[in-house]
This record gives structure tokens, C-alpha cells and sequence, in this order.
């Protein structure tokens, strides 16, 4: 790791798992080219050689992401996600003030092939996605909307998708916003904020929080 970056202070952290904060900008995994090999796994590795992937975040995407210590924990935290015994919440500023207090978004989900990387509803070939959500905040003068997010299946790119086709893209999102929504914040403003499962070697209940700072 570079002299230059800070060392990774946990969010929790035991001999079985590792729960660190994401940088909004910083890829997850390394991407393909030279330019793309920094990211929190390679940060998280030269502090806990051990360290291993259970699931990723959007590089935009800030918040919690949770590390397996050895291969043997990467299975059983990975079955954790495959049977959506994982509680993941997130928060997202999104234009428009939103009406209702609480709702749903179930759109199937699939890629948009001629606009790779993107994806886009699809009634017909997409694959089932359900968004919860549960209002924050309203901002009457800025016309946006604090929401929590709470997504029961993980497509990728699921809650920028949903919340752009229910007419409130996500502040900053460079992919799915029309370019005024996108101009209005640097960032995307969307943040993985908790975590909460049962620890697969103690069954210790854990709940993991990490405020947004936006």
C-alpha cells in the first residue's frame, strides 16, 4: 500500500470477518488496465493478507463492505447473501420530493446491451428486482428527497435503475440522471449506511452503521 494512503480503520473487525468503509470514487475489485488496480480490496489486503470478497459496491457507491477472513469465511458469508440473511440499508438523495412516506419498486432489471455497462427495466427479459423504501427527509426548497433504501434482491446497478424509472434519479449519478440532476452534486449520493447479519462462527447478532456525510 501507498505511503501516501491512510491506514484502513474498521468498522469492526475480528479473526473471521473485517466490515470497512467504501470512498465514493474508489473501485471495489481492480478493473481491467494499469490505471484501475487501486481499490478497498487491495487497501484491505496489504493490512489483512487474509482478507477476501463477499460482495461489492458501485465505484460511485460509498458505505460498508464486508471482508471474509480466509476462504472458509468467504463461503459461509457468501451463503448469507445467497439466502438473503443479510440486512443492507442505504441512503440516497434523489430529486424531486417524493409523496408517499414508504413504498415499493419491483421492476425486473436487465442489461442494456447496446449501452454496456448500463442497465435498464425490462418487463419481458429482466430479472426480478424489489426495492423497499422509506422516507427521510423532504427539502422543499431544494426539491429533493432523503430516502432509505432497502433492496431485497441485488441487481447490479438495482437502486440507481429503480429510482430513475420512478421519475427520482439519485443526485450525481453519472450513468442514470439526465445531466441537471447529475450537475446538482460531484458525487452520487447514494451510501451503503448498515449491515446487520448473524456472525457465522459465533451467531452473534451484528448491526453495523456508518452515518453518510452528505
Amino acid at each position: 500500500m501507498s505511503d501516501t494512503i491512510a491506514p484502513i480503520e474498521p468498522r469492526y473487525a475480528d479473526a473471521h470477518l473485517l466490515v470497512v468503509d467504501k470512498p465514493a470514487g474508489l473501485l471495489a475489485v481492480p478493473g481491467r488496465g494499469a490505471d484501475k488496480q487501486d481499490c478497498l480490496a487491495r487497501r484491505v489486503q496489504a493490512q489483512w493478507p487474509d482478507a477476501r470478497v463477499v460482495h461489492r459496491l458501485d465505484q460511485a457507491t460509498s458505505g460498508l463492505m464486508l471482508f471474509a477472513r480466509g476462504a472458509d469465511l468467504q463461503r459461509q458469508l457468501g451463503r448469507l447473501f445467497e439466502l438473503r440473511q443479510v440486512d443492507k440499508r442505504y441512503v440516497a438523495v434523489v430529486a424531486g420530493c417524493v409523496v408517499d412516506e414508504s413504498g415499493r419498486i419491483e421492476r425486473p432489471i436487465a442489461v442494456d446491451w447496446p449501452n454496456r455497462p448500463l442497465r435498464r427495466v425490462d418487463a419481458e427479459g429482466g430479472q426480478a428486482a424489489l426495492t423497499r423504501w422509506r422516507m427521510l427527509a423532504r427539502d422543499l426548497a431544494g426539491d429533493t428527497s432523503r430516502l432509505e433504501l432497502d433492496p431485497e434482491t441485488g441487481r447490479t446497478h438495482q437502486l440507481r435503475v429503480h429510482l430513475q424509472a420512478i421519475g427520482h434519479p439519485i443526485l450525481g449519478d453519472a450513468l442514470y440522471a439526465p445531466p441537471a440532476v447529475r450537475a446538482r452534486s460531484p458525487r452520487l449520493l447514494l451510501h451503503a449506511s448498515e449491515l446487520a447479519f448473524a456472525h457465522p462462527q459465533t451467531g452473534q447478532a451484528l448491526h453495523l452503521v456508518s452515518p453518510p456525510d452528505f
